[in-house]
């Protein structure tokens, strides 16, 4: 339980919120809302003892064990997997207090470890840390590799991962989506709607809050309101709030004005001069109700594209991939005006490669690439942000891309993208994720493109910006090709939908929904359905190329077996650390310590190396 009284939050000078008292019960997932800068993250600082409340108090049980994700990640020659099981703080002392005893030739100290392991119920530690990994999109070859030869995004995975690894009974995520696939996302709702303890969640996807979310807590004004029920719930629930608050506002201003009306007319009669004061104290005590104010909408456009051929971009009978090696096979995209198509599929699998290959970023290893003489690519990558020109103000941006124009219409089109007067003068170093994303946004849009390539453009961005960019992208009248893990704005934005998986780009017939089933059956042991092919209307490339033959599917005798082996491993390793846990191991009797721990090093690796080749059976298929 988390209980809030007169609690107050100041960051700085600026004040975040006042007035605060609520509590939070023990087994809520709460989804944390509310504008950049309503003071959400600051939130969480405070309720981990990072940062102090300016006035009130913040109640938590004393023994509450706290998990969250960490914001930076040291250039460690930590192995990925043995990262994430120091999660587990405990269980992680005692494996490597084990190994140690091992090389060490101590015996004794290695049946205690077994012990120690046993009460911790961590036999299987190893085995969820490599779970975790792979749920978060980490091949089984990533594991060993040192956390220092990952990219920061991949980084920021390991910290989730980590985080989930750790016991906990409060977990704190701020915008844990921010640098997953789809994929991934599916997998971490359903990890978190297994999870035994509360969740506080900080996110700007609606789909996922509404998927994990019981209780929503909306950071506006100053204040902080809990509602119960997920994202859509509280939307509901705010919009009535709203409009019930407006009619009494405006009752309450009817009984104001007849009041004073009253007073106005009798305040100088004798006959009515006692009901004239009566009616100056009634309207002195009358409780003042704020009238609605309205949030300023944000609204962004691109503009109409200066020229719209019907054949925008052909790619024909190409292999795609970097250097030597092919990513994807005989990939046939016709994209024309109007197209809306998103890529769907596993982390890896090919989807920004797909994408920098219709932009012309990587050139075909094969095949033909062609687009018409007015092709104009607006293309947004993940790397799009970090690219932009540090101590440039916005204007600065825009004046690279337009010398001639005057600053007046630079400054014009920079308000319609939320930087008004000053905002567009200011350096981009103290912008935050969500103001760099928009400006990127902002400058592409203004090269009026007809064909935009975004990949994950969402990063960083807040609901209202979503909308406004889902509503923006749903006008534009160019063609769109998006990758995204935001399934509202997929939703919202494309009727047509490619799936990239297993080395070919393919027409997927069927919705998100569907596109999640097959995810599930994916992992499953049935392996993957076939795929349907779509009509040539539906898809933009199915003119460039006949259907993909069905995926087929994992041969049953092959998987029984691969099934068969590891759990004959796993079991084999149980029965292994049971004798190692017995004392009589170490008195001389039986089968030696010594042998016991060299045997179980023998089938550790042999367990591994079969769910390496099950793995590849799942994948391969």
């Amino acid at each position: 339980m988390i209980a809030f009284r007169d609690f107050a939050l100041r960051r700085g000078e600026r004040l975040l919120l006042s007035k605060v008292d609520l509590t939070l019960q023990a087994g809520w997932r709460v989804g944390v809302i509310g504008r950049n800068g309503t003071g959400k993250s600051s939130l969480f600082a405070a309720i981990q003892g990072e940062l102090e409340s300016d006035l009130g108090n913040l109640d938590m049980p004393g023994k509450v064990r706290m998990a969250a994700v960490a914001q930076e990640t040291p250039a460690l020659d930590d192995a990925a997997l043995d990262f994430v099981l120091s999660g587990d703080a405990q269980v992680h002392a005692v494996l490597v207090a084990e190994r140690e005893a091992v090389e060490r030739e101590d015996w004794e100290a290695v049946a205690e470890c077994h012990h120690r392991l046993e009460e911790l119920n961590g036999y299987d530690a190893t085995a969820r840390a490599g779970k975790l990994l792979h749920g978060l999109g980490f091949t089984p070859d990533t594991h060993s590799r040192a956390v220092k030869e990952f990219s920061g995004g991949w980084r920021v995975r390991l910290n989730l991962a980590r985080a989930l690894m750790t016991p906990s009974d409060l977990l704190l995520l701020d915008e844990p989506t921010n640098h997953l696939d789809l994929d991934a996302v599916l997998w971490l709702e359903q990890w978190l709607l297994k999870y035994p303890g509360t969740l506080m969640l900080i996110s700007h996807d609606r789909e996922f809050l509404d998927e994990v979310t019981t209780h929503t807590l909306h950071l506006h004004d100053g204040r902080a309101k809990l509602y119960v029920g997920d994202f859509t719930a509280f939307e509901r629930q705010r919009a009535e709030h709203l409009r019930l608050q407006q009619i009494t506002h405006e009752k309450a201003q009817a009984e104001r004005a007849h009041l004073q009306s009253f007073i106005d007319r009798f305040s100088a009669s004798a006959a009515k001069a006692k009901q004239a004061q009566s009616r100056v104290k009634r309207l002195a005590k009358m409780a003042g109700t704020e009238a609605v104010r309205a949030e300023r909408a944000l609204r962004i456009d691109f503009p109409a594209p200066a020229r719209l051929p019907h054949a925008l971009l052909r790619v024909v009978d190409a292999d795609c991939g970097y250097g030597n090696h092919v990513v994807l096979h005989d990939v046939g995209f016709i994209l024309q005006a109007g197209d809306r198509v998103a890529l769907l599929g596993p982390n890896g699998a090919g989807k920004s490669t797909l994408v920098k290959s219709l932009v012309g970023e990587l050139d075909l290893l094969s095949g033909e690439r062609s687009g018409h003489p007015d092709l104009r690519i607006g293309y947004f990558a993940q790397h799009t942000v970090e690219s932009l020109r540090e101590g440039a103000s916005p204007i600065e941006h825009l004046q690279d891309l337009a010398p001639g124009v005057s600053n007046q219409q630079l400054r014009d089109f920079l308000g319609k993208w939320n930087f008004p007067g000053d905002r567009a003068f200011e350096s981009v170093d103290g912008f935050s994720g969500g103001e760099r994303a928009r400006l990127a946004l902002a400058l592409i849009a203004w090269r009026q493109p007809n064909v935009l390539l975004l990949d994950e453009p969402t990063n960083h961005l807040d609901l209202d910006m979503r909308e406004a960019l889902a509503e923006a992208l749903a006008e534009f009248s160019g063609a769109i090709v998006l990758v995204s893990h935001d399934r509202h704005l997929i939703g919202l934005v494309c009727d047509t939908f490619w799936r990239v998986a297993d080395g070919v780009a393919q027409p997927f017939d069927g919705d998100l929904d569907a596109y999640a089933a097959w995810l599930r059956s994916r992992d499953a042991s049935a392996g993957k359905p076939p795929v349907a092919a779509v009509p040539a209307a539906a898809a933009p490339a199915a003119a460039a190329k006949p259907a993909a033959k069905p995926a087929s599917k994992i041969n049953p005798h092959k998987l029984a077996q691969a099934e068969g082996r590891v759990a004959e491993l796993e079991s084999t390793l149980h029965a292994i650390d049971m004798d190692l846990a017995d004392p009589d191991a170490y008195s001389g009797g039986g089968t030696s310590a010594a042998e016991l721990s060299r045997r179980r090093d023998e089938v550790a690796a042999q367990l591994a190396d079969a769910e390496s080749a099950l793995l590849a059976l799942y994948e391969a298929a």
